[in-house]
């Protein structure tokens, strides 16, 4: 397996369990705290390289520039941004409410973001 395909994977896969533990633990929490934050950023690094490492691996090898995977990839980065901002809005300016609703919205993001994790391994895999 080549070098910069392994980092890839390596990194999407960091990505997913910080992500997911970012999630989890708020909801277990019931709160926003800024370790869930922190996790969000790292989750959102790790994606950043892997997605942009693949984009590269397409490039130099001739795959598509823009196709689903590309397109899947780049909105899993959109939706982990967005997310990330939201966090950060909601732990600095959000009503206490809104601190223990976040959840609801962190599970939603998170579950279209696996979607798109699933995606890219299955068009990986068959290309």
């Amino acid at each position: 397996m080549d070098s910069t395909l392994l980092l890839s994977i390596v990194t999407i896969t960091l990505a997913l369990i910080f992500y997911t533990w970012g999630v989890f633990s708020e909801k277990r929490t019931g709160t926003i705290k800024k370790s869930h934050i922190l996790s969000f950023v790292i989750g959102l690094v790790f994606d950043t390289i892997g997605t942009t490492t693949m984009g590269t691996i397409a490039e130099t090898t001739g795959g598509s520039k823009l196709g689903l995977h590309q397109i899947a990839g780049g909105s899993a980065i959109v939706l982990m941004a967005i997310h990330l901002i939201w966090a950060i809005y909601v732990y600095r300016k959000g009503t206490e409410n809104a601190k223990h609703q976040f959840h609801k919205f962190s599970i939603g993001v998170w579950a279209l973001w696996l979607i798109s994790y699933f995606l890219g391994a299955f068009l990986g895999i068959t290309h």
